[in-house]
């Protein structure tokens, strides 16, 4: 199960030939292939490997059946599907087969209706919505099963990546017509980035197709081997952790009451959000701890006071009372001169732990602020080559409409820039008073009073 997991996550989902019922399965040999004309996948099938390159982590795949399937013929079950699919990975994997047309593109609407099926921020507003799904989306890699065509526009070989982009580019004009034509790659254009594109020739031919479970490397085309391996290298190296706001790592636990939650809003007929998500997360380990923390105190205090029960009358009871509070008294008192000599010792202990705690607390919230810019960082530079692309094919009311987003995204950055000093002082604060008040003896309150005095020159 995902949840016995505790490494991080590389998540890559790929859309096969399969169908979904929001339920996870456990692969150990991996995705079947179908040779039929009838999808294989049942539901989103989960295969977890060691990473073969990155320690301490997990690459998940997780299959899903093929959209748009004929014998379900359930337009609304593919947008959850999608969009599950998009919610719990960090690499999304399109699967399409022949070419990157107009009409492979009408075929993947279901982009277009992302903002009806996720939400951010509860509290969400329309004009920051590109960029808030942006910053939050996995990206996206599309692959091309049976590409026959040249890699070539005028006379000119091109790459993949290109092949892409070319396809994705807005059409001008403003009947209905374009904008039909428009809709799903600006969809894709301003909520997908970093985006990515690999085209696989046919792996075999006649019966070998068939049987594709039983071949090896050595029974099919050596140029698809070689394509299948450069995609494998990618995902090896540009799939990303899976995280959530704030840079949240997620481990098996968390991905598996991710999905949960995901699940159990589509269920109920809401619209899943990333914001109200980290919430639930937060407040199912938090209830976790405590509750274990309670039940197992709760278990020790019952079985002492069925064991007294059981072997004591009343007036042996009141006796070993008393009893027992004299010995706790002696204990307590021989505690105390215990602590008396040993307390100059844990005084410097003491001190030094503090100060530790203090240095790592300080590199946490360095490390938590770099994040976040950086995550503004490569937010503004996409929508800043959007608007250059829209510039250079015509687009110039477009382009203009952007700079109004862009502005936002680098006020919002300088404000992260801003508010550090000012989140440094009050956490440094906060660290002090927390030492004035636990902290055993005169040293640590005296360094307790000296943080919090360093934290006015911040």
């Amino acid at each position: 199960k995902p949840a016995a997991l505790s490494k991080h996550f590389t998540s890559c989902c790929l859309f096969t030939d399969s169908i979904l019922r929001t339920v996870f399965i456990l692969c150990p040999q991996g995705f079947a292939l179908g040779a039929t004309i009838q999808s294989k996948t049942k539901g989103i099938w989960m295969w977890c490997v060691p990473h073969p390159e990155k320690r301490d982590h997990t690459l998940v795949l997780l299959d899903t059946e093929g959209l748009g399937d004929v014998e379900k013929g359930d337009e609304k079950n593919d947008n959850w599907i999608f969009s599950l699919a998009v919610l719990l990975s960090s690499t999304l994997v399109y699967n399409s087969l022949g070419t990157i047309d107009n009409n492979a593109l009408e075929k993947l609407h279901y982009v277009t209706e992302l903002t009806e099926h996720i939400k951010v921020k509860s509290n969400q507003r329309d004009g920051e919505e590109s960029s808030e799904y942006l910053r939050y989306f996995p990206s996206f890699v599309w692959t091309v099963r049976d590409f026959t065509l040249t890699l070539e526009v005028d006379g000119r070989p091109i790459t993949a990546n290109e092949y892409l982009e070319n396809a994705l580019k807005l059409r001008t004009g403003h009947s209905k017509k374009d904008q039909a034509y428009n809709l799903p790659r600006s969809c894709l254009r301003n909520y997908f980035s970093p985006r990515w594109c690999f085209v696989f020739e046919r792996p075999a031919s006649g019966d070998k197709m068939r049987r594709m479970e039983e071949l090896t490397d050595a029974d099919l085309e050596p140029a698809f081997v070689e394509q299948a391996k450069e995609f494998c290298d990618h995902v090896f190296k540009e799939a990303k952790t899976k995280t959530l706001k704030q840079g949240l790592k997620v481990t098996g636990r968390l991905l598996g009451n991710l999905a949960e939650t995901y699940v159990s809003a589509i269920r109920s007929g809401q619209i899943p959000c990333l914001d109200n998500a980290v919430l639930a997360l937060a407040q199912i380990e938090n209830a976790e701890e405590v509750l274990k923390e309670y039940l197992e105190r709760k278990a020790i205090i019952g079985q002492t006071i069925l064991s007294a029960d059981q072997s004591l009358t009343e007036a042996e009871q009141r006796a070993e009372a008393e009893q027992a509070k004299r010995e706790a008294s002696e204990r307590e008192n021989q505690a105390m001169e215990e602590q008396l000599v040993v307390q100059e010792r844990l005084r410097a202990d003491q001190q030094r732990t503090y100060e530790e705690n203090v240095n790592q607390l300080m590199e946490r919230m360095e490390r938590d602020s770099r994040n976040a810019v950086a995550e503004h960082d490569r937010v503004l530079q996409a929508r800043l080559k959007e608007q250059n692309d829209l510039l250079q094919q015509g687009f110039d009311d477009r382009a203009h409409q952007m700079q109004r987003e862009i502005d936002a995204l680098k006020g919002a950055k300088a404000q992260e820039e801003e508010k550090k000093p000012s989140f440094m002082s009050t956490a440094l604060d906060t660290v002090g008073t927390a030492a004035t008040l636990f902290l055993p003896g005169i040293l640590p309150k005296v360094g307790g009073m000296a943080v919090k005095w360093l934290s006015k020159w911040f």
